[in-house]
């Protein structure tokens, strides 16, 4: 018989008749790749709100509050062969950590970003100090993962690099449309990854500059609607037709405050389109990553970046070319070889 691995995050979860569906991408395939090596049970906080992806793990659950939601994990305890793995510190998290700790449970606690930047950026200058609070409690006990060493905060720990990307990422590539700028961006609307401070900035960028959305969240979508040269996509990705969404712009750019490692930069630049981010995150440009360009938080930075790379695609097309990835195969390995050893 197989470990039982109970899976606990803060994501939120939407329940339609006896099937899941989730916004992060990481809570539909993290699962789904671990139920390889385990028997899955998956915690998350229930949304009335339909959602993306679709999970296909058969023992989910939706809290619709944090006592169900510790309830949940307390009902898993019957079982002496489950291991726990906990997806970022958060509130939630935090309580489900102390609930494990007060009976004596080994768990693993996989940290996706910086919650000092991401606090501080929701809740003003209470939130690295209420972080803080959490991640020194939590690493007492945890087994740490982090997808950048930075995270870990000079804490014992792992680090992995998060992948979705598989074979079909790197076959049959379509040559860039460079009539027009193009622009793409995919993630959460949400105010710490920066799609509001880069409306504003469209709103001075000329006209022929277009930027495609395809996003989740319950962010203001309104905002993102009343710009002519603006478009969101309500995308239902399926079998990694995203891809061809990728295929279909020139440029990614990724406007966030915060990141810890960029998934959606690796899959850009596996389309072989270079990508934008600002200088808040100028730490995800890895030095074996051709192909990312850092510019300005301004339309003025914006406009010269774009031009230069349109300018000059088909000698950053040939950088990228050279560019080695992450696979989704290696990573869910790694997180199943540093769960086992805990």
């Amino acid at each position: 018989m197989r470990d039982l691995l109970t899976i606990i995050s803060n994501e939120s979860i939407c329940k339609d008749k006896d099937t899941y569906y989730c916004d992060n991408i990481d809570s539909k395939s993290i699962p789904e790749g671990l139920s390889k090596s385990y028997g899955i049970v998956n915690i998350g906080r229930k949304s009335k709100t339909r959602r993306s992806f679709k999970i296909n793990i058969k023992n989910s659950f939706a809290a619709s509050n944090i006592l169900s939601f510790l309830y949940n994990i307390f009902k898993t305890f019957n079982n002496k062969n489950s291991k726990y793995l906990l997806i970022s510190i958060t509130p939630y998290t935090f309580f489900a950590s102390l609930l494990l700790i007060i009976f004596n449970k080994k768990f693993t606690v996989y940290i996706r970003s910086s919650g000092y930047e991401e606090y501080r950026k929701i809740i003003g200058v209470l939130g690295p100090p209420l972080y803080h609070l959490m991640f020194t409690i939590v690493s007492i006990k945890a087994n740490l993962i982090a997808c950048n060493s930075r995270l870990l905060e000079g804490k014992n720990g792992s680090v992995v690099t998060p992948s979705q990307l598989n074979n079909k990422w790197f076959n049959n590539h379509i040559k860039a449309d460079l009539t027009e700028a193009k622009l793409l961006y995919i993630g959460r609307i949400k105010v710490e990854k920066g799609i509001f401070s880069l409306v504003n900035i469209f709103e001075s960028l000329e006209k022929n500059i277009y930027l495609t959305v395809v996003g989740t969240g319950y962010g203001n979508t309104q905002l993102l609607k009343r710009q002519s040269n603006i478009k969101i996509i309500d995308f239902d990705n399926k079998d990694d037709s995203i891809i061809q969404i990728y295929d279909s712009h020139n440029i990614f750019i990724l406007p966030s405050f915060t990141e810890g490692y960029s998934q959606v930069i690796d899959e850009a630049l596996a389309r072989r389109r270079p990508v934008i981010i600002f200088k808040e995150i100028s730490h995800v440009a890895y030095k074996n990553r051709e192909g990312v360009f850092i510019c300005e938080r301004n339309s003025n930075s914006l406009s010269i970046m774009i031009k230069h790379i349109l300018d000059n695609y088909e000698t950053i097309e040939k950088k990228i070319m050279l560019n080695k990835y992450p696979t989704k195969e290696k990573f869910i390995k790694s997180l199943v070889d540093i769960v086992n050893e805990n």
